[in-house]
């Protein structure tokens, strides 16, 4: 098993003598470098494509089809960046999510078979080292990468783009804030039997991670044991977090193990949803990686530039995202209360194991 480090969640003025200062064009120069300041100051550009190379982007051009991405992502939320991609460059991305670990499998089948086909990977940590150590990924980090901070940046894949705390939502139309649980523990009192939904620990991989890492916050001992409990008490099991949260909010199982930002996406719909705080949460990182065999390698990098900019980030954050972009945060209602604990990630032989362990749990 493969441990990553733990994580807990001016413009100077200068001038100069320009060499026509007596000159009429005086005033036209300063007005030129007073707009242009502006401009910069409120983060525009002057090209076609915001923190884009225009050398890339032209030779992204003169490549065959569609960018390609694959990803665990929802579509939802990667739309309004793919269009804003295309708005800004006229290239156009062709987007195909699945949960985290039919992505990778998906991804490791093609290599295997000589037929790579995608040129950007969207996904959970978990996945992307495996497949980094199948040598699916060429090493390539955006310049966007400047603008996060150092110690979620890998030096092969770029910046960790968001974290995902994991945790308890439920439906408020449903159950009462008082009755809500308020802790990891409280989801195994029996009258909360029936009324959890979460994804398959082993089929998801993420959700493996989560309940591998509980450790982490809870000491060894009470994460075993809160997983065999768990387990016994029969949980709905999804394919992912995103149908956990949708049941949630439609009332058809009250209450999930699901990303909190949920709460963000399905409040703005007006679903009556909200999340436990429960301090200490685990957090899984996303990155998004260059495929090694990309066909479209140019593309593929004009893609993640954009992704990692400031545009997309904003995005990101709108919809509940934890983006670690600096300066750009999530309108999640006490998000500053969470504690973020990164969850491990595992190797394809951890996984294996774990599978085989939540099997016995869950389904015994």
């Amino acid at each position: 098993m493969e441990k990553r480090n733990t994580r807990t969640m001016n413009l100077k003025s200068r001038t100069s003598t320009l060499p026509y200062s007596n000159t009429p064009l005086r005033f036209f120069a300063r007005a030129a470098i007073f707009w242009s300041s502006l401009l910069l100051a409120y983060g525009f550009a002057a090209s076609p494509a915001t923190a884009q190379d225009a050398k890339l982007v032209a030779a992204a051009k003169k490549e065959s089809g569609k960018i390609v991405a694959y990803g665990s992502l929802e579509s939802n939320t990667v739309e309004p960046i793919i269009d804003a991609f295309n708005k800004r460059t006229g290239l156009t991305v062709e987007y195909w999510r699945a949960s985290a670990t039919k992505v990778m499998d998906r991804a490791l089948a093609e290599l295997r078979a000589g037929k790579p086909a995608f040129d950007v990977m969207v996904n959970n940590s978990g996945a992307i080292f495996v497949m980094k150590k199948e040598g699916v990924f060429a090493k390539y980090v955006s310049p966007a990468a400047s603008a996060f901070p150092k110690d979620v940046i890998d030096p092969d894949l770029g910046p960790v783009y968001r974290n995902t705390p994991i945790g308890i939502v439920y439906n408020k139309g449903e159950i009462k804030a008082a009755d809500a649980p308020k802790s990891l523990e409280d989801l195994l009192n029996s009258k909360y039997k029936g009324k959890l939904v979460m994804p398959d620990p082993t089929q998801h991989t993420t959700t493996m991670q989560w309940l591998g890492s509980l450790y982490k916050i809870m000491g060894k001992e009470k994460a075993d044991k809160f997983a065999r409990d768990l387990g016994a008490t029969k949980p709905l099991l999804v394919e992912s977090f995103a149908p956990s949260a949708e049941r949630v909010s439609t009332g058809e199982t009250p209450i999930a193990i699901t990303l909190v930002r949920y709460v963000v996406t399905y409040g703005e719909k007006g679903a009556p949803v909200d999340w436990v705080r429960l301090g200490k949460m685990l957090s899984i990182g996303q990155y998004l990686a260059l495929s090694n065999k990309a066909p479209r390698p140019n593309g593929g990098k004009a893609f993640i530039d954009f992704f990692l900019g400031d545009e997309s980030m904003k995005i990101l954050a709108k919809m509940g995202e934890f983006v670690n972009r600096k300066g750009i945060h999530p309108p999640l209602p006490d998000a500053d209360k969470i504690q973020a604990v990164e969850a491990d990630d595992f190797d394809a032989k951890g996984f294996a194991e774990k599978t085989q362990e939540y099997q016995k749990l869950f389904f015994k």
